[in-house]
């Protein structure tokens, strides 16, 4: 008899988690096909930097376009506050989620919470470590860094001494681009420096400042993004001295720096059409669609040269 309790209690505790798995009413995207009913929710690293605020901009004129709502939140490069960010979205019964990590390793506790709940996740620029994401809308960051050495290389020489602003530690872009950099660098060039600035112009102009102070031979520098790099112009003007640097994104500030002559070069990227495509890659997984799980968007070197 004992035994036939304990069986009893254990197929009840199985139903009982079962249904815990099932998500709650008002996470439950809707069946709808109609793109009037879609609500998308788009989660963006920060927008103090022109560069995100450009793919926002891609995100909602290309969901103006087919009709479809958007809910724009912005995690000001903090971690935490992206996953709250992500939760409230997930509350607030948006149909997909589309993501810009601050942190590729932390925003994956968010991502499983809208697998969870049946709610598709798309990622921009930036990828997750974990979780199920239907595509990563991105630039080769690889192979960007890697056209940043081989600029730097053809301008200044093999052998010479560089300084490297890596971006926001944990984020893949800057482990991808620093990848890039490095299959080039460590083996043409001496990089005598390497710091992080957050993807940030005022740190890019202090970590720099810093960096000139104790490495006077420095002739080139490669900076993981355009805002970082026009900070590090600065420190080196004050200085008085001429190093090259190379800045990675392509907004409009480094590219008039570009033309000025006042910044080497930019691997571009097209922030505007990578929202575009994330938007058309949510309709599609929406519509039962099936969409690649990586979605290349091209870059170009803007040089001085040309």
């Amino acid at each position: 008899m004992k035994k036939i309790w304990l069986v009893l209690l254990s197929f009840s505790l199985l139903l009982l988690g079962a249904c815990s798995l099932q998500p709650p009413e008002w996470a439950k995207p809707s069946e709808s096909k109609n793109l009037k009913d879609i609500k998308i929710g788009l989660s963006v690293s920060t927008l103090n930097n022109p560069f995100f605020v450009s793919l926002k901009e891609g995100v909602q004129k290309e969901a103006k376009k087919l009709g479809m709502e958007v809910v724009v939140v912005d995690a000001q490069n903090d971690s935490a506050k992206q996953i709250n960010d992500v939760e409230d979205l997930m509350q607030q019964g948006v149909n997909i989620l589309l993501i810009n990590p601050t942190d590729s390793a932390a925003i994956s506790t968010a991502v499983q919470s809208a697998n969870n709940v049946g709610i598709p996740v798309i990622t921009l620029d930036r990828s997750a470590e974990k979780g199920k994401v239907e595509t990563l809308v991105a630039s080769d960051n690889v192979k960007g860094g890697q056209m940043a050495a081989d600029y730097i290389v053809k301008k200044v020489g093999e052998k010479a001494q560089v300084a490297e602003l890596e971006g926001v530690p944990g984020a893949s872009a800057t482990r991808e681009r620093g990848k890039g950099f490095h299959n080039v660098a460590d083996q043409k060039l001496d990089i005598t420096a390497k710091q992080s600035a957050d993807f940030d112009r005022t740190k890019g102009l202090n970590v720099m400042e810093n960096v000139l102070q104790g490495n006077p031979g420095i002739k080139a520098v490669f900076a993981h993004n355009d805002e970082m790099a026009l900070g590090a112009i600065q420190a080196i003007n004050s200085s008085g001295k001429d190093v090259l640097v190379v800045g990675f994104d392509g907004n409009d500030d480094a590219i008039k720096a570009v033309k000025e002559g006042k910044l080497g070069a930019t691997v571009a990227q097209q922030p505007v059409l990578i929202g575009k495509l994330a938007v058309k890659s949510a309709k599609n997984v929406l519509q039962g669609k099936k969409v690649d799980k990586q979605i290349p968007v091209p870059l170009k070197l803007v040089t001085s040269d040309k």
